[in-house]
């Protein structure tokens, strides 16, 4: 999976699939992933994944892990 990317919606330019730099990924209250980062441009961005797109994610080094085991 080295063509992993982290994607979101961005609120303010109202732009789908925007790519999402400098993400880390956190663990929600129910066990759910999520990556805050931003755009590349200063626009911040957060959105919700799966346990198999966040780990590799974290594996590939596109993302950094925001949680302690």
């Amino acid at each position: 999976m080295a063509d992993v990317k982290i994607t979101a919606y961005n609120v303010k330019t109202k732009e789908k699939g925007v790519e999402m730099f400098d993400a880390i990924i956190t663990k929600t209250a129910k066990g759910a992933y999520m990556a805050q980062g931003n755009d590349g441009k200063g626009n911040k961005l957060t959105t919700l994944m799966g346990g198999e797109k966040a780990l590799a994610a974290i594996a590939a080094g596109i993302a950094k892990k925001g949680w302690e085991d």
